[in-house]
């Protein structure tokens, strides 16, 4: 048994060796309607519209309705076992929240490296915590035990000034994707939503060339059976294309179920420094001036709002199954420079100028989802415009954050992977 910390909400059913305990129960049971439930309390049977939207009020999270029905008339999530790998993180944690609001018996796997014990405070009472380490193949056999779904989230990442300085940790990635993989076809696992990237997308298809730029990005161009359609972002890029290859074969070879959820510029609540609009914002708090803008200020991207990003991964691992990719993500596009100047706008800073540092990194010119198979498979897109979402997420920072211990360290903040403990005045559930 791998040595590892854990830490169990009150009432929470047991760990390893419970395998058997309610997995036959969840996929034989009735397709009669089910009631919803959460840590709140039951609530009634949905019938009118007029109580589905006091659902939707009662499990909201930031807005989004997480609450949905499966192929059989249950609610998929209430009541199953879910573990969430990385689920201490800036998405996962949400992640987290919204399916303990739906129900579920919710197992987090983390190692802290990135993720933070503050983001999960609110809810500790109420799962299982594991800190563990998932290159330990012997941690994702004891995590994906008795679970009925995985959402896997948990890797080594940053923003573009991390994951271009640190390729030699990038690509561990692929040990941890083969870990959790494995696992969970052993353990018979129900399904496993797969966290990818738009990163996975051929750079030839996102640069400032007309001729070969794909201004919204849809699925079949990214796949490492076609040709001219395999050259990600990076080895970050890479890495999650060879995970989606690699869920797609447990799915041809194994039967393992599941989707590749290809996430889109995620920002909002818990984010880091590493990350261009968390980094925006610590430059208009600390009053930066002139104001740096990394790269050209003119590549763009579709910033997706993370109560988003968590209802599309909700969606998608109930709605898909057969391991195939699919955007998360907005079709709404905004330059770099013009997100530096809403950020600016919102905080009230007016610097002399913004300066366009081309020597550092900027990434892909252009990238940008197409949200067809989403809206077709989900019947679903995102909601979040992105100035509610900046504006959210300035609310978040501004009183979670010591301004001058920031204004101290922030370069060095820029190349981390999560904020020094100095720095966190008040982490606040969003």
């Amino acid at each position: 048994m791998t040595r590892a910390l854990e830490t169990k909400g009150q009432g929470f059913p047991g760990g390893s060796g419970s395998k058997a305990r309610c997995r036959a129960a969840a996929r034989d049971a009735s397709t009669d309607p089910a009631p919803c439930s959460s840590h709140e309390g039951r609530v009634g049977f949905l019938g009118s519209s007029a109580r589905k939207a006091v659902l939707a009020a009662k499990f909201a999270v930031e807005g989004a309705f997480f609450l949905r029905r499966s192929e059989g008339g249950q609610w998929m999530y209430n009541k199953a076992n879910i573990l969430v790998t990385g689920g201490a993180s800036f998405i996962g944690s949400h992640l987290a929240e919204a399916l303990l609001k739906a129900g579920a018996k919710v197992t987090i796997v983390d190692d802290l490296s990135s993720g933070e014990i503050e983001n999960i405070q609110p809810i500790l009472g109420e799962i299982r915590f594991l800190r563990a380490d998932l290159r330990d193949s012997r941690v994702a056999i004891d995590s994906c035990d008795g679970q009925d779904f995985v959402f896997h989230l948990a890797n080594i990442h940053g923003g573009r000034g991390f994951i271009e300085t640190h390729p030699g940790e990038i690509v561990q990635n692929l040990a941890i994707d083969g870990n959790v993989f494995r696992a969970a076809q052993l353990a018979g696992v129900k399904r496993v939503c797969f966290a990818s990237s738009a990163c996975a997308y051929p750079t030839t298809l996102q640069t400032a060339d007309k001729s070969t730029l794909q201004r919204y990005l849809s699925e079949e161009m990214a796949d490492p059976f076609r040709e001219g359609c395999a050259l990600a972002d990076g080895e970050y890029g890479w890495a999650k294309l060879m995970g989606e290859m690699a869920l797609g074969a447990y799915h041809k070879q194994f039967g393992l179920q599941g989707v590749s959820c290809r996430l889109f510029t995620v920002y909002g609540p818990r984010e880091n420094e590493t990350h261009a609009i968390i980094a925006f914002v610590a430059k208009a708090l600390i009053r930066q001036d002139p104001f740096e803008i990394w790269g050209s200020g003119e590549q763009d991207r579709n910033f997706t709002y993370v109560s988003d990003i968590v209802e599309g991964l909700m969606l998608a691992t109930e709605k898909i199954s057969d391991c195939s990719p699919i955007n998360i993500g907005t079709d709404e596009i905004v330059k770099i420079i013009d997100a530096a100047k809403t950020v600016c706008d919102i905080v009230g800073h007016r610097p002399s100028r913004f300066f366009c540092d081309a020597s550092k990194p900027e990434g892909v010119h252009a990238r940008a989802a197409s949200t067809q198979l989403q809206e077709k498979r989900l019947g679903w897109r995102p909601r979040v415009a992105f100035r509610e979402g900046i504006e959210k997420t300035i609310d978040w920072f501004s009183s979670s954050r010591d301004v001058a211990a920031l204004r101290e360290n922030f370069e060095q903040l820029l190349f981390e992977r999560k904020a020094s403990p100095g720095l966190v005045s008040s982490l606040v559930s969003s």
